[in-house]
C-alpha cells in the first residue's frame, strides 16, 4: 500500500535524496562486482603485490601481507561468489531506492532498519580510530535513520 504523498515538498525532496543515495550505493557496489569479475583467470596475488608496490607500501607491513595473502586465496569460484553478493546487495539498494522514491512504507522500514544495522559498527570504528570521514559517515547515517524513523511515525499518525 503506498504511503500518502508527503504534504510538504521539502519532505518529499528529502525522501528522494535518500532514495538517490541508496541508488548510488547500489551503483558503486555493482561496479565493484564487475571489477571482481575482471580478475577472473588472472594471478590475483601478483596484481595485489603490484598494487602494494605501486602505492609505495612496505610489502613487509602486516596489513599489506594480509592483503596479499587474501588475494592469493581468491579463486575464480570465490570471485563469482563475491560478484553475486555484490549483485544481490545492489538489487536490494535499488529496490529500496525505488520504494523510497515512490513513498512506499516498506522501503522506509527497509531503509531505517538497514541503516540502523550499521550504527554499532560505525560507533565501534569511530571509538577505536576516530577520523573526520568516520564522523561524517556516522552523522549521515544517523540523520537518514532518524529521518526515516520520523517519516514512519508521521505516516502512522496520519489519518487513513
Amino acid at each position: 500500500m503506498p504511503l500518502p504523498s508527503p504534504k510538504n515538498t521539502s519532505s518529499q525532496r528529502a525522501l528522494r535524496l535518500v532514495a538517490l543515495m541508496e541508488a548510488v550505493k547500489g551503483v558503486i557496489v555493482f561496479g565493484a562486482g564487475f571489477g571482481l569479475l575482471a580478475l577472473l583467470h588472472r594471478d590475483v596475488r601478483h596484481i595485489a603485490e603490484s598494487l602494494v608496490t605501486r602505492l609505495h607500501i612496505d610489502p613487509e607491513n602486516q596489513f599489506a601481507g594480509i592483503f596479499v595473502h587474501a588475494a592469493a586465496r581468491l579463486t575464480d569460484a570465490r570471485l563469482w561468489g563475491f560478484a553475486a553478493l555484490a549483485l544481490a546487495y545492489s538489487a536490494l539498494r535499488w529496490t529500496e531506492a525505488w520504494g523510497l522514491w515512490f513513498h512506499r512504507r516498506w522501503a522506509e522500514w527497509l531503509g531505517a532498519v538497514g541503516g540502523a544495522i550499521y550504527l554499532p559498527v560505525e560507533l565501534y570504528e569511530l571509538w577505536h580510530k576516530p577520523s573526520p570521514i568516520k564522523v561524517a559517515t556516522l552523522t549521515l547515517n544517523l540523520a537518514v535513520v532518524a529521518y526515516l524513523g520520523w517519516t514512519l511515525r508521521q505516516s502512522r499518525a496520519a489519518p487513513r
